[in-house]
């Protein structure tokens, strides 16, 4: 509050109080959701009115909002959302820019939420992961995260198979030797990739 306070005063196409209502909204989300969607998307109106023609700034307040309504668990809301902005980031960057993959790892996570399995699985493998294996590399925090979320995927779809399980291991011993050598071994990242592959042994143990 005292960000947006300190420049409430200014005009509304200074971009400073553009920057400070962001500021504001994404500092609500994870506590007060409810309050940090108005303010998000009052942020999105001002950002239309004055930065039209700046797609990736109306994109990354986008982003904000899908991720607010997913706090409010309106997820049908949120992956239309996530499904508009990563097809834009694709149309005006390419799928192998960054932002572009990690809007494409949003839109995962919402179908996941919204247990649309196969879709999900399909977006991770077939073209987010080798995407950016190629275009960030093998080890870059982005590809690690998609290789876990694919595996998570594999794990938590009540229909796998063995055969999706001991593609998920195999994903997740990878991600958890390249965590470890790029991240440490104390890393909060490499202990949950740990713990991921931990329970796919023991599923596989008792399958």
């Amino acid at each position: 509050w005292a960000c947006w306070k300190a420049y409430l005063g200014r005009p509304d196409q200074d971009e400073f109080r553009c920057l400070a209502m962001e500021v504001l909204g994404n500092g609500l989300r994870d506590s007060r959701p409810e309050e940090s969607l108005p303010v998000l998307e009052a942020n999105l109106a001002l950002i239309r009115r004055y930065w039209s023609h700046d797609e990736t700034c109306v994109l990354s307040v986008k982003t904000n909002i899908a991720g607010c309504l997913s706090k409010l668990g309106r997820h049908d809301e949120a992956i239309v959302l996530r499904r508009e902005i990563f097809a834009r980031y694709v149309a005006i960057r390419g799928v192998s820019d960054e932002n572009a993959l990690i809007c494409g790892l949003n839109l995962a996570a919402s179908l996941q939420t919204l247990e649309l399995w196969d879709d999900s699985t399909t977006l991770l493998r077939d073209q987010l992961v080798p995407t950016a294996q190629r275009s960030l590399g093998a080890e870059h925090n982005v590809t690690l995260t998609l290789n876990k979320n694919l595996a998570h995927v594999l794990v938590g779809n009540p229909e796998n198979t063995r055969d999706d399980l001991v593609e998920a291991k195999t994903i997740m011993q990878d991600v958890v030797k390249r965590r470890r050598r790029v991240f440490g071994p104390t890393h909060p990242d490499t202990r949950r990739s740990e713990a991921l592959l931990s329970e796919l042994r023991a599923k596989l143990a008792h399958a």
